[in-house]
């Protein structure tokens, strides 16, 4: 009975999606796309930071759904914990240093109040109580790391005097990581949009890439039986022309359809 009311709501949930036209599915081309729109994954986005967010997880295979913040509303926490199949943390402004115990520096761009509780919120859930996959992005990994009891580097440029906005550079993958064998490669080119960074590494997390500088780039969980990952540069924007980035999102969706699949299989079943 309880799969049979899973699938339902599943079902009104996807209708309720595409009526407000969020999802534009047709017309997808590449690897999973041959699935119907009800067996793909169902990926949260928590806020609409930018449209490329949602592009990249259609085009890897997934359904995007973006999660509202207004508000700060946090009531909808358990339903997003049972219906969606992966989570992605998008990239933004600053989390509050108040978090780590400092106070902001001059150049910290606070989120805000809304979207960082909701997102404070649901990253925290997400980790607590689901072994589904997650995936942060440029703000997105640092509130994984951040959601695990780590602190950040406020501005790069004033305590290491480099700079990471708005530049390209080359990143080293440690050999034996996940995302290293995800990627097939060591070390790759990779976009740079922020001015902070993970200092701290919070408990249950590695680093797994470094700029030539220092300066942390990925990092990832210690438990090799869950996928997720932080990346501090934007792989959504660099696909679909550069292939490894795009390996990065297609996993994240194979990783999500088959934590959906283990739960499908784990469901009671109807009499």
């Amino acid at each position: 009975m309880l799969r049979l009311v899973m699938m339902t709501i599943r079902r009104v949930f996807l209708g309720q999606i595409a009526s407000l036209a969020l999802l534009a599915i047709a017309g997808c081309a590449g690897a999973g796309h041959q699935r119907s729109v009800s067996d793909r994954p169902l990926i949260g986005i928590a806020s609409l930071a930018s449209d490329s967010y949602a592009r990249a997880v259609r085009a890897s295979g997934g359904v995007p759904v973006t999660l509202p913040n207004a508000g700060g509303e946090t009531a909808k926490l358990d339903e997003y914990l049972a219906l969606l199949d992966g989570l992605l943390m998008p990239g933004g402004a600053d989390i509050s240093p108040s978090e780590w115990g400092e106070e902001p520096h001059p150049t910290t761009r606070l989120l805000d109040e809304d979207r960082y509780r909701f997102e404070k919120a649901m990253i925290s859930a997400w980790i607590e109580r689901s072994d589904k996959p997650l995936l942060g992005i440029c703000l997105g990994s640092q509130w994984v790391n951040v959601a695990h009891g780590g602190s950040l580097v406020q501005d790069i440029p004033s305590e290491f005097g480099v700079e990471h906005s708005n530049r390209r550079h080359t990143v080293r993958l440690e050999p034996d990581s996940r995302l290293s064998s995800i990627l097939g490669a060591t070390e790759l080119e990779v976009n740079s949009y922020h001015h902070q960074a993970v200092r701290e590494v919070g408990e249950g997390l590695r680093v797994v890439a470094r700029c030539p500088d220092g300066i942390i780039e990925a990092t990832e969980t210690t438990d090799p039986a869950r996928f997720l990952i932080g990346v501090q540069w934007h792989p959504e924007r660099l696909m679909p022309e550069d292939e490894l980035q795009a390996k990065l999102l297609r996993a994240f969706i194979l990783a999500a359809a088959e934590s959906r699949s283990r739960a499908s299989a784990a469901a009671p079943t109807a009499r």
